[in-house]
């Protein structure tokens, strides 16, 4: 009788295992917004905007998303020819334009933004609790440890391209530099004062640099946003 016991008590776990997957699957299917769990591992450096967008696409599939249009919530500063002080790519790309019109949520179906402009209001819903990975994991905050609050953006509060003087895009995402830097937001949107920018979630300061051991000696782990550009 024990074993039978132990049988059925093991086929309802197993039972139980199937149907969290099944509908971890669902709502993955569902997820149009998440915060990456990891960067591609070489710090600024993302292979560009495109290696960037590469990356979403394979945490979301990972996860058992099958969109394939995740794009990363980046900027890119336009290219200058330092000779002549003319610009080699005639636009930057902004942030905002690249993650198409919302609504946006994670992947337990909280609406983080009904739309871009939403999303850069105050009444857009990202904080620690909503800007999930693509696992659905929180990502720790200021007063954690690590301390990994810090998200790249590249990005002045309007989700533009900076025109701050010095990089602020770790070279357009192909830098693992020390020199390199990049406007970085906060997810859980805390700081180490009142000022409205130690609470922003796209554009708070610039990193200590771009590489990966660089990212944590302001709180960072060269995470990144990704959206789907429905």
């Amino acid at each position: 009788m024990k074993k039978i016991a132990v049988s059925i008590l093991s086929g309802l776990a197993l039972a139980g295992l199937g149907l969290l997957a099944t509908a971890q699957a669902q709502s993955a299917k569902e997820m149009t917004f998440f915060l990456t769990s990891a960067g591609p591992g070489d710090g600024g450096n993302l292979g560009g905007i495109e290696g960037a967008d590469a990356h979403c696409v394979k945490l979301a599939q990972a996860a058992g998303s099958t969109e394939t249009n995740w794009h990363a919530y980046l900027s890119v500063r336009p290219i200058v020819d330092r000779s002549s002080g003319r610009p080699v790519m005639s636009q930057g790309i902004n942030a905002r334009e690249r993650i198409g019109k919302g609504p946006w949520q994670n992947i337990k179906g909280v609406v983080i933004a009904t739309s871009v402009d939403d999303l850069h209001s105050a009444s857009n819903n990202i904080n620690i609790e909503t800007a999930l990975s693509e696992q659905g994991q929180p990502i720790n905050g200021r007063g954690q440890q690590p301390n990994r609050h810090d998200i790249l953006t590249g990005s002045d509060p309007e989700g533009q391209y900076s025109t701050a003087g010095g990089d602020t895009t770790c070279g357009n995402w192909t830098s693992n530099s020390a020199e390199s830097s990049a406007i970085v937001g906060h997810h859980d949107r805390a700081g180490l004062d009142q000022q409205w920018s130690s609470l922003s979630w796209n554009s708070s300061h610039g990193s200590r640099g771009c590489g990966a051991e660089d990212f944590p000696k302001s709180g960072g782990d060269g995470l990144f946003y990704c959206f789907v550009a429905n």
